[in-house]
């Protein structure tokens, strides 16, 4: 009994080792199966004190609304908005809250000819006569040479602006008729040498998409692009602003003091170059799809990888040059422009960048590829240094970068800057001759002036004064001033603008005025005011 009672105790234990190990195996293989499962991707973390960063931005440069958006690693880490879409109202900026984007639609107008180019309807070394017979250049030489993708990248010879007083302010000049006036732009520089930053060329980018596609800009981006990266909340057009109701109005410096601004919208001829309105919400998206070489959500392909490559890889070289003591961290070792997209670096890392400017708004879209890195900053308000300082500050959290006051620093740029405004003025008016008289009576200086690119000016003597205004340019009204000599400040009365200018009056031996040449009054004036291109002659009374 005492064998037979071992014996099943023997039994027992055996049982029990067999069930000890049967069990440890299958929590074995268990455990090595739920650990050869694909993890889901951990969400990269916000650089900590994110908003109040975004607070102390817009209290130190004075921006009342802006729009954020981060992406990384594919996906969308924010998309928010932050202070008010108008001073004195309200009404808070959010995710969906349209901004004039201005110069950040560029991209979009090189990847509509991208999806040409994938379809076989066009080549970017295709010479744009062959698409579009009807354009020209001032020199026949390039006329015949200049290729699609010379259009996007800023190597045409035109100096920098030139053309832009029929774009800004708002002109009632269209597209085929800029695209008309374009062949008498005298160049500043030869063909491919240099880089001079344009919009011009990109309203010619315009027309030849509507001839090669059959669609208007405005519809092919939208249709062809903005709809299919589920930009729903954006669209292609500055006349369409004022149509919108989440939108954030524009606001400029004026007299050491933010105020909004009356004009909301240019006119559509415009758009090309810097047309689209869009939102946190939807640059995020857009940003998604550049960062991973064309690719949409889908699987499918916006344009190819092949495309992309050709957008993102320098086109024109820009030369590097050291930036402000302040701002030594932002240090480059290579600059470029792409299509529509500006090639650079930042502490070593490629970026892919642009920003944007309207009256009223600055953008900032900055894209890091080798880390998946993407960061929007849309504002109401025109300081650069906002969008810089914040997209920086971010930036340098994710590149674990030494620690730097990005904001200090652009605090410390934009005094400095001011101050050399400052003084500027004061040397211009220290120049001044005084005492000194025009040469003719006023009522001589009085009649039409035609410039053979930008159209007719026309000076009035009313009332014992002088008044200005360029006939395609409502806006562009106001007094002259006399300054010294035969020289006259134009004050335009919409002192919106903050584009003053010196209008000089040249006479022949005979005393007659023979031709009439302008300048910005300082270097404050925006570029794309590019008087100097201008080239006024009288009109004969007969011909007028």
């Amino acid at each position: 009994m005492l064998k037979s009672k071992n014996k099943n105790l023997r039994n027992l234990k055996f049982k029990f080792q067999q069930i000890f190990i049967l069990t440890f195996v299958s929590l074995f293989l268990l455990s090595g199966l739920v650990q050869s499962q694909p993890k889901a991707a951990a969400k990269p973390d916000l650089p900590p004190d994110l908003d109040t960063l975004v607070a102390r931005v817009m209290k130190t440069f004075e921006v009342p609304g802006l729009s954020l958006a981060i992406v990384k690693d594919g996906q969308v880490l924010l998309a928010k908005g932050y202070g008010v879409k108008k001073l004195g109202e309200p009404a808070a900026v959010d995710a969906q809250t349209l901004f004039g984007i201005a110069s950040n639609s560029k991209v979009f107008t090189a990847v509509a000819l991208g999806i040409l180019v994938d379809e076989g309807k066009l080549r970017w070394n295709g010479r744009v006569i062959d698409y579009l017979p009807e354009f020209q250049m001032y020199d026949p030489n390039v006329s015949r040479e200049i290729m699609v993708k010379d259009l996007l990248c800023h190597r045409c010879g035109l100096g920098l602006g030139a053309g832009d007083l029929m774009l800004w302010p708002a002109s009632d000049l269209n597209r085929k008729e800029i695209l008309r006036r374009v062949r008498y732009i005298k160049p500043a520089s030869s063909f491919r040498t240099t880089y001079a930053y344009n919009n011009i060329m990109f309203v010619v980018a315009g027309e030849l998409l509507e001839k090669v596609s059959g669609m208007r800009w405005e519809d092919f981006v939208r249709e062809k692009i903005q709809k299919r990266v589920g930009m729903d909340n954006s669209n292609t057009s500055c006349a369409l602003v004022d149509k919108e109701k989440n939108v954030a109005w524009p606001h400029v410096p004026l007299d050491g003091k933010v105020v909004p601004v009356k004009t909301l919208y240019l006119t559509e001829n415009v758009n090309p170059a810097g047309g689209i309105n869009s939102c946190a919400e939807d640059m995020a998206k857009w940003m998604l799809v550049l960062l991973n070489n064309g690719k949409l959500s889908d699987g499918s392909q916006l344009v190819s990888e092949r495309v992309m490559n050709e957008i993102t890889s320098i086109a024109t070289p820009i030369p590097v040059s050291r930036p402000a003591p302040e701002l030594a961290p932002a240090a480059m070792n290579f600059n470029g422009y792409g299509l529509g997209l500006r090639i650079r670096d930042y502490r070593r890392y490629k970026v892919w960048t642009h920003t944007g400017g309207l009256e009223g708004y600055v953008s900032q879209v900055w894209l890091m590829p080798e880390l998946g890195l993407g960061v929007t900053v849309l504002t109401n308000q025109e300081s650069t240094a906002a969008f810089a300082a914040l997209t920086n500050q971010i930036v340098d959290y994710y590149l674990k970068a030494p620690k730097f006051d990005w904001v200090e620093a652009y605090k410390k740029f934009t005094e400095r800057n001011a101050q050399r405004s400052r003084e500027e003025i004061d040397r211009i008016y220290a120049s001044r001759k005084k005492d000194t008289r025009p040469s003719l009576a006023l009522q001589d200086y009085a009649g039409l002036y035609r410039d053979d690119w930008y159209g007719e000016v026309e000076i009035k003597y009313e009332n014992g004064e002088l008044t200005i205004q360029f006939k395609h340019s409502p806006e562009l009204y106001g007094k002259l001033e006399h300054w010294h000599y035969d020289t006259f400040v134009a004050r335009w009365f919409d002192r919106e603008l903050r584009a003053d200018a010196f209008v000089t009056f040249h006479l022949n031996h005979e005393g007659a005025i023979s031709e009439v040449k302008l300048l910005p009054f300082s270097s404050d004036v925006d570029f794309s005011y590019d008087y100097q291109d201008l080239l006024l002659k009288p009109v004969p009374k007969d011909k007028k």
